[in-house]
């Protein structure tokens, strides 16, 4: 019989005996290969939920549970991602994987041993999992068809698990004595005898037998809702989870408050429903001896017992903690808090969950006595075996003891290196199998759970929120510092005024602001004020800055009009980018008459999702290397939904891996592009793709966003045009471009055209009013235009200048 389950596939006894002598080789083999990053093992979990019917399960593996659980054990969603400890100096810290997690699970709970796999996965270990002789295949499943929902394979990889008795000391020896860490789950005698199997050196987690209660003061003894929410606690789960209460203390140093408890204790018991599971014989047989032994010492004046069909309350008048028979068996007790720490710290390590029921004072005090005798969760009575996402379990958190904490410190040559795993690894995680959303069903896309909103769009119609969780935000904002610092931002010696727009929910100032604060970097929040540019050049000269952050537009304006201050002052070395197009005129003209050194890209980013790109310095005009750690892009054919080939042009479509506000599942984020081939100068292998322009009806020039069809309209409005028309954006000298090519034969008046195109508000005040943009009018043949090369189709925005946000 094929009953266990190997790297991918079931295999007999026989077979799985034989590769117990491989482990240690299986184990190169994994670790050598590429990392496992924990988003693989999100998204195939997604994909499994459906088909599993278990709710505990369901709920364990749900995306936003293991997004939790991760983030909170591991510091972030990709832990063994070696980035910047401190964006300063060239060090690197990550979570990594011991190699191979041997995990010995118990019999009593069918869930657990898929979580402890779960957990090994997520810390990126190759798992061996010994499940218990009663086991019916139910961990092995579930893991298969966990791993069958990966299209990488990376997690059949790192599964074996394996099905046989305890008492089979020959494998149970062998696959602990491969292994550089045991996790062992059970009674004592179990995790003792795993132990002696161990070898020096290997790291043992144990996850033995633990014991909680219940605590109460004078004034909540006698409340009924809590007597019945501590009846819910003991009745749940018929105390076979470790957080169930076993005792019940007073805080009393009076055999008669114990006794008058007890009594009043059972009515609560009596209101809870059957069990759901009963004891089986050898339990029996223990309750009935605990019962009897405990009516015996009646007569001594020391206990009292109270039963009802289902139940037993045992009341004891000394205050030593004791574990109970299980099965709605709950022992009362006194213990006064001054004897909280003589009682209770011998038992230390078996301490777990106190179920606590005082006022607040109180609560603050007792919960700081508990917890310094040694017990692990505080909580109230009806709660004790809930808890939280990420919650530590047993005083340490499992993911931390299956990984290790590694650094790495290196020298100048990587100063502009967020992230050693750029120079090394080049995939990105596979796309979801789900339809391309187009860029106008954005609002679609909103999951009801954000926390924070900025403004986008709003050309084509009303502005749009784009909603983001504060983690969504914390994570974008550490790739836009990784951004700045591949770019060429030095945040040991750079001193940077942020000269962005702020307010009215708009990202860029704030985003900005939050990435230089992750680096370290000396900022001054100035923000881009249009008419207070004499102020911002006098500041820039007073304050020795010599980086600006900004749109092309803003600083244009603000070197032209400031230029004798700034040219004077030739402080300014670096000016970076975002939200516009750079026109290489303009960058020559800042170069050679203000010495500006560096002049790139901040970020390839949108309001919508988030940042996507970041150049370095051998990147060209308008080419990006991917954030391959918050997307996966795709590049699709302009008429249709399937891949472009090599690197033709076509529609950038995105996937967010982590977006939780809003999820971006191939996304159509309105931009061309091309992949870019070969290996940049700069040593990363994350892919590179080069921006060619907006699809479709919606563009942006001399700081303003404008809409193709509204330009269409002005031309039918204002002289009655009913041909083809096409918006070509270039560059000049002092300001872009904008040309409207209009169809040869039904345009007689150009002056007018151009009048007409000025009823547009936008094009108007670029044009006019801040002279960013510079207005040109021309009648072509209908055979110059510019058109798909597949389908021959016009093409309403063409897209000519030299570098691209």
């Amino acid at each position: 019989m094929n009953q266990h389950y190997w790297q991918g596939e079931w295999v007999s006894d026989e077979e799985a005996g034989a590769r117990l002598d491989t482990l240690e080789e299986r184990t190169q083999q994994v670790i050598a290969g590429p990392r496992l990053s924990p988003l693989t093992i999100m998204a195939a979990a997604e994909r499994l939920i459906p088909k599993l019917e278990d709710p505990v399960l369901r709920f364990a593996l749900s995306r936003p549970e293991l997004e939790r659980k991760v983030t909170r054990e591991l510091g972030g969603v990709d832990p063994a991602r070696l980035v910047r400890f401190d964006f300063r100096q060239p060090t690197y810290e990550a979570w990594v994987p011991l190699g191979l997690l041997a995990h010995v699970t118990a019999g009593n709970a069918a869930a657990a041993g898929v979580l402890s796999g779960v957990e090994g996965l997520l810390s990126g270990n190759l798992n061996v999992i010994k499940v218990s002789s009663d086991d019916d295949g139910f961990t092995a499943n579930v893991l298969a068809m966990l791993a069958d929902e990966d299209p990488t394979g990376q997690i059949a990889r790192r599964l074996i698990v394996l099905h046989f008795s305890s008492r089979n000391r020959e494998w149970l020896s062998r696959m602990c004595g491969a292994a550089d860490a045991v996790a062992v789950w059970g009674g004592e005698e179990a995790v003792a005898g795993v132990a002696e199997l161990v070898k020096p050196g290997t790291r043992l987690v144990d996850w033995g037998p633990k014991l909680s209660f219940a605590y109460l003061t004078k004034d909540h003894w006698s409340d009924v809702e809590t007597l019945r929410a501590l009846a819910y606690d003991i009745c749940t789960n018929e105390q076979q989870a470790c957080s169930s209460p076993q005792v019940i203390y007073l805080d009393t140093e009076h055999e008669a408050d114990v006794f008058a408890f007890a009594e009043r204790f059972g009515v609560a018991m009596d209101l809870v429903g059957p069990p759901s599971i009963e004891p089986s014989s050898a339990e029996w047989a223990e309750i009935n001896n605990t019962v009897v032994v405990t009516r015996l010492e009646e007569h001594l004046g020391l206990t009292k017992v109270h039963s009802g069909d289902h139940w037993r309350v045992l009341a004891d008048t000394r205050s030593a903690l004791r574990a109970s028979p299980l099965y709605r068996t709950v022992w009362v007790k006194p213990l006064p808090r001054k004897q909280i720490a003589a009682t209770l710290r011998p038992m230390r390590r078996y301490l777990q969950t106190v179920g606590l029921a005082a006022s607040r004072p109180e609560t603050a005090v007792l919960a700081r006595m508990f917890v310094s005798v040694g017990a692990q969760r505080i909580t109230v009575p009806g709660a004790m075996q809930d808890g939280y996402s990420g919650e530590p379990h047993d005083g340490v958190y499992a993911l931390q003891r299956y990984s290790n904490r590694v650094a790495v410190r290196l020298d100048e040559r990587f100063a502009h290196d967020a992230s050693l795993d750029d120079l090394d690894i080049a995939d990105q995680l596979p796309a979801p199998r789900v339809a391309v959303t187009p860029k106008a069903e954005f609002e679609t896309l909103q999951s009801g759970a954000g926390e924070v909103f900025f403004r986008s769009g709003g050309s084509s119609g009303a502005p749009k929120l784009s909603a983001f969780t504060w983690a969504d935000y914390d994570e974008h904002m550490r790739f836009g510092a990784e951004s700045l610092l591949a770019t060429g931002l030095d945040p040991r010696r750079d001193r940077v005024m942020n000269l962005f727009f702020g307010g009215h929910m708009y990202g860029s100032f704030i985003s900005f602001f939050s990435s230089l604060e992750r680096m370290g970097a000396v900022q001054f929040p100035m923000g881009g004020e249009w008419h207070q540019l004499d102020q911002i050049a006098q500041s820039i000269v007073d304050n020795k800055v010599n980086t600006l952050l900004t749109a092309p537009s803003f600083a244009q304006k603000l070197f032209t009009e400031q230029g004798a201050l700034l040219k004077k002052y030739g402080g300014v070395r670096k000016i970076f980018y975002a939200g516009e197009h750079f026109a290489e005129q303009q960058v020559r003209w800042l170069e050679s008459e203000f010495g500006v050194e560096v002049i790139r890209s901040a970020a390839y980013g949108s309001v919508d999702a988030g940042p996507m790109g970041y150049q370095c310095a051998h990147s060209p005009a308008r080419v990006h290397h991917l954030f391959t750690g918050l997307h996966t892009l795709e590049i699709l054919e302009q008429d249709s939904d399937r891949p472009v080939s090599g690197s033709q042009p076509g529609r950038l479509v995105f996937t967010a891996h982590t977006r939780r506000g809003q999820r971006l599942d191939r996304y159509e984020i309105g931009d061309l592009g091309r992949w870019v081939p070969g290996d940049c100068a700069c040593g990363r292998r994350t892919p590179r793709f080069e921006l060619l322009g907006r699809v479709g009806d919606v563009f942006r020039i001399g700081a303003q966003t404008m809409n193709y069809r509204k330009l269409v309209r002005a031309a039918e409005d204002g002289f009655g045009y009913a041909g083809a028309l096409q918006v070509v954006l270039g560059e000049h000298v002092e300001s872009e471009q904008l040309t409207v090519l209009l169809e040869q034969g039904k345009v007689i008046d150009i002056e007018a055209a151009e009048r007409a195109l000025l009823a547009y508000p936008e094009l108007s005040e670029g044009v006019e009013h801040d002279r960013l943009i510079r207005l040109h009018v021309q009648a072509v043949p209908l055979n110059e235009f510019h058109r798909t090369a597949n389908s021959g189709k016009l093409i309403t925005v063409v897209d000519q200048r030299g570098r691209a946000f």
